[in-house]
């Protein structure tokens, strides 16, 4: 029997492609850890084969970017193309969109035991590098927003702003157990890897803030093709939390744009204003009502609107007039 999530793929893919990116790997390290990306057309490098050459330095032009880079960074349950599979055909029509998918999501993969945060920021930035990527927005989802929090710490020369969606700079063992409470499951593996479409159900019941239908076919079809490498991406969850004594809060220089589901149950808005006031007055929260978790799903408009917003904003900070 087909797949009907398999089989929704090639159609998702011909909508990226219709918007202008391609797809293209980056070799990160040349011992195994490969990044799969979508990228614009015109940026994806001209060396023969899929693989990015290690040894060849970006080509110059595409380090002189036209058009400012937007990098689209997915969360726990989808890879990339599917996490913004709303934004990103909006957004290729002013900038250079970049949809990468993190380790063990997609393609990418990597021989490393290292299961951070951190070790997934420094693979990314790698390869945006690679790619001739200059300064760029961030835009993280849950986990993905982590992820971006440790590389515009790490590399506020490539990270020049940041949006960030039901996330957290850090998943202290404290706020992991606070969290995990509030939702009513012992553990995150139990929670964002689910087994079975009960599970399945009660993820989407707490991500979304309407609820959701759909045949059991469908959700089983959606466990078999978006939860692959089980076994690392369970390691992931364990590598994100840490200690309270070792949580820090950096201070950022990038402009910053928390954008929030007014109804997210799982990082809720009084979080989301802890944290504006953390990371400083750089910080912006944005809120938008009727929606939860998957904010950028349920209102996709109104997401993508102040999504815009911002981006035309430090596009406009960052043009010397005339």
């Amino acid at each position: 029997m087909v797949n009907l999530v398999a089989a929704q793929k090639p159609l998702l893919r011909f909508l990226v492609r219709m918007a202008g990116l391609r797809q293209h790997t980056v070799d990160v390290d040349g011992a195994g850890t490969v990044i799969t990306f979508w990228v614009p057309k015109d940026k994806v490098p001209k060396e023969k084969g899929t693989v990015q050459d290690i040894t060849t330095p970006a080509p110059a032009a595409a380090k002189e970017a036209s058009r400012p880079a937007v990098v689209l960074v997915h969360g726990f349950a989808a890879e990339g193309i599917v996490t913004w599979q709303f934004q990103v055909g909006v957004l290729a029509k002013h900038y250079d969109v970049y949809v990468p998918d993190l380790l063990f999501f997609g393609g990418s993969t990597s021989p490393s035991p290292d299961r951070s945060p951190g070790f997934q920021a420094e693979c990314l930035a790698t390869a945006l590098r690679k790619l001739g990527v200059g300064p760029c927005t961030v835009v993280g989802f849950s986990y993905g927003g982590m992820v971006a929090f440790k590389m515009a710490e790490a590399h506020p020369d490539l990270v020049r702003s940041l949006v960030v969606s039901g996330s957290v700079v850090a998943m202290t063992d404290s706020l992991s157990e606070t969290t995990l409470e509030a939702i009513g499951v012992k553990s995150s593996a139990e929670l964002l890897l689910p087994e079975s479409v009960k599970g399945l159900k009660a993820l989407l019941s707490v991500a979304a803030y309407r609820k959701l239908w759909f045949p059991d076919r469908l959700h089983r079809d959606f466990l078999e093709v978006m939860f692959t490498n089980r076994k690392e991406r369970a390691e992931l969850l364990e590598g994100l939390v840490v200690s309270n004594k070792d949580a820090t809060v950096p201070v950022l220089p990038q402009k910053i744009l928390l954008l929030w589901g007014e109804n997210d149950n799982i990082f809720n808005i009084e979080l989301a204003k802890t944290m504006k006031e953390q990371l400083g007055e750089k910080t912006m929260l944005q809120s938008i009502s009727k929606a939860g978790h998957l904010v950028h799903l349920e209102r996709p408009c109104v997401y993508n609107r102040l999504l815009k917003e911002f981006l035309a904003s430090v596009t406009a900070t960052e043009t010397p007039k005339e």
